[in-house]
Order: structure tokens, then sequence, then C-alpha cells
């Protein structure tokens, strides 16, 4: 019984020695949990604190980011309207034959500057020059008749004064007369169509300008309905560019030509790199198209040097007034957020804040700021991206101390 009891008593405390283990594991095995946890804040807090803080050391700053500035400065700013135009001679002439005839010989050559009343070709002139001499053959002949005729009148009147012939013959000699004076009017006008005709032969430039490729040769039968003609002239100087402005910018243009204004007009090449001439604003068209809202504009050009050619398509600078003096800040410094258009201006503690500007006119670069800044503030302009009110920063190109040269200080030596 005793061997049995003290083998009862040694089971009992084993079960309760395990028991005890077993009630151990729970509570070590979350304080181990928790420990990690903690260690796990405590590196997430650290990393957050050094990527979003700056930290003291030596009385110095360290900025989280690098970034671009600029001052906010006055500046004369042109107003310009901006439009692509096209090059419009001021004339274009065919130049046609005005009767038929065959090509006798061509006196210009091609791209030549002509003058007007140059001549450019002739035209066989050998049948309208004896149409002509026929015209006044006929005037010849037909004058006679009715010179013949009015002296036998005068003698009929004398005749019937003296009662030797009856009045009737009287008045129809003095009708032949009359036809015969129309007949010799009629001759005098087709000795003048023949003149007319002869001169025509002689082409000639009905205006000043360039001479373009040449449309018959010689020997070639050319007709007054001929679509090509012989040569087109084209008016160089000065030239036309014509081109649209939206109706919203119209009256600003208006105001400016009422106060006799003379607005500046630059023509650039496609690319808007090089200037091919400069002019002057000449009109307006008398109506806005319905389907675009748009209006028709008109600048003219010296193009002395005939860097415009007709039909050219170029970008087109209206010089409207100037701003003088404006408040100007680069374009990159300007965001733009959901209550309107705002900038970051530094601080003199090398901290930013964000301020609402009211913007106007972009010239190039820059853009002129109506409110919200004062002249000589310094705004950013590099690195704004992910910066927020009273966010640290630094200067491109500024230098910061070297860590390793605060080491001591940071072991508290």
């Amino acid at each position: 019984m005793a061997t049995g009891l003290r083998i009862a008593t040694a089971q009992g405390a084993t079960y309760k020695h395990a028991m005890s283990l077993d009630n151990a594991r729970p509570a070590s095995s979350q304080l181990r949990n928790s420990v990690i946890a903690l260690l796990l804040l405590a590196v997430v807090g650290w990393i957050a604190w050094h990527f979003t803080r700056t930290t003291e050391r030596g009385g110095e700053r360290r900025p989280t980011a690098a970034v671009g500035t600029a001052q906010a400065t006055p500046m004369d700013v042109p107003v310009t309207l901006q439009a692509i135009g096209s090059v419009q001679p001021i004339v274009v002439a065919t130049v046609r034959s005005q009767l038929a005839g065959n090509i006798f010989s061509l006196h210009f050559t091609e791209g030549q500057q002509v003058r007007q009343g140059q001549l450019l070709a002739i035209i066989d002139p050998r049948p309208y020059q004896l149409a002509l001499s026929q015209a006044r053959a006929n005037l010849i002949r037909d004058q006679a008749t009715l010179d013949q005729a009015r002296v036998d009148l005068e003698r009929y009147r004398i005749l019937w004064a003296q009662d030797s012939i009856a009045h009737q013959q009287v008045d129809t000699q003095a009708a032949t007369v009359k036809q015969l004076e129309g007949t010799v009017a009629a001759d005098k006008a087709a000795v003048g169509t023949a003149t007319l005709n002869l001169a025509y032969t002689s082409i000639t430039a009905p205006v000043a300008g360039k001479a373009g490729l040449r449309q018959v040769d010689i020997g070639n039968y050319v007709t007054p309905s001929d679509t090509m003609g012989i040569v087109i002239i084209t008016q160089l100087e000065p030239i036309d560019v014509t081109f649209s402005l939206p109706q919203v910018q119209l009256p600003e243009v208006q105001t400016q030509l009422r106060a006799g204004h003379k607005l500046p007009v630059t023509a650039t090449d496609q690319t808007g790199q090089h200037v091919l001439a400069q002019g002057e604003f000449l009109t307006f068209d008398n109506q806005i198209d319905v389907t675009t809202g748009t209006v028709k504009a008109k600048a003219r050009f010296a193009n002395s040097e005939e860097t415009l050619f007709p039909n050219q398509f170029v970008n087109v600078s209206v010089l409207v007034k100037t701003l003088s003096h404006a408040l100007t800040v680069p374009v990159s410094s300007v965001r733009h957020g959901g209550q309107g258009d705002f900038v970051f201006v530094l601080q003199s503690d090398r901290t930013v804040k964000s301020r609402a500007v009211q913007t106007g006119v972009i010239n190039g670069l820059h853009i002129v700021v109506a409110k919200g800044l004062r002249a000589g503030e310094t705004v950013i302009t590099e690195g704004a991206d992910g910066l927020s009110d009273g966010a640290s920063v630094t200067l491109a190109g500024a230098k910061t101390a070297d860590p390793a040269s605060r080491a001591p200080a940071d072991n508290g030596h």
C-alpha cells in the first residue's frame, strides 16, 4: 500500500509539473510577440523620422529636398496674339492673249522680275497689219465718195434756188450724204479696231512682279480662251499674310486700332525659330465665321528680300500692347490645384509656404503674376513635387556640413 501510495503521489507531482509548463508556454510566447511588434514599430518610426524630419546637429538643420529657386521680377511683357497664316500676293495676273494667233517671239525669262508694261511676247502681226491696211483703204475710198456727194449736194441746192430742179432731188442727195457720213464713221471705227488688234499682238505685263514658268513656246497657237495663258505674274513686294483670330480677341485689337496705334506683326517659319519678315497689321474682315467663331485678318509686309512666298504657311505674332514693369516668375514655378494657381514661396528659415496667385500673360519662359506676390520674393521653380506648407528645403548647389565631422558630437564626447 505504501508503495502504491508513493507511486500515485509521484504521478500526481509529474502531472502538476506538466500542467505548469503548459500554462507557462502561452505567456512566454505572447511576451515574445509583443517584443517583436515593439521593435518593428520602433524601426518604422525611425525610418519615418529620418526621411520626414531634419536632424539638429551642431545647430545646423539638414533639409529633406533640394530645390531650384527664382525671384519675382518686374519686366516689360509684350502682349501678343499667335496664329497660323497663309501668304497671299496682292496681285496675281495670268497673262493671256487678247486675240488668236501664233507666238512670233518671247521676250522674258522664267523667274524674271518684270515691270508694268514690259514686252513679254509677240503674236504674228502680219494678218492684223493687212487688216489695218484694208480698213484704211476702205476709209479713203468712202471718204472720197462722201466728199463728192457733198459737192453734188451744194450744186443741187444752187439749182433748186434757181428753180431748175425739184426739191425732192435736193432731199435725196442730202440723204445720200448722210449715208456716206455713216459709212465713213464705220470705216474709222474699223481702222481703230484694226489698229488696236495690231497693238494686241504685242503682249505686255499688266503689273509689276515676278514671272512664273512659261506656258507656251514660239510657234504655239494661242487664243483668248486659253486657261493657262502665256505666263503668270505675281506681285511679291509688298505681300500680304491672311490669318484668323478668335472673336474674343477682336475687341482688344480694335481698341488699339481705333486709338491710332500701328500693330507690328512678325512672321516666322513653321518651326517658329526663324523670323522671316516684319510687317504691320492691315485690317479685319467684315464678318465673323459662325462655324469657327473666328474672324479673318490681314497683315502687310514689304518683303524686300522675298522671304515670304505665295501660299506659304507661316506663324504670325501680332503685338497688341506691352505691359510695363509687370511682375513675372518662371512658368515652372506656378502649380495648379483645386483652388486655382499657387506657388511655393521660400521663407527665411528655409521652409516653404504655398500662396495662391492670379496669373496673366505668358511670355516665353515667364508668366505675369497679377496678384499674390511681391517683387523680390523667392519662389520654388524645381523640386516642388511633394512639398507642403512648412516643409524644409535646401537650395540646389548649396553646401551642407560633412556628417563625419560631427561624429564626435553624435557620440556625446
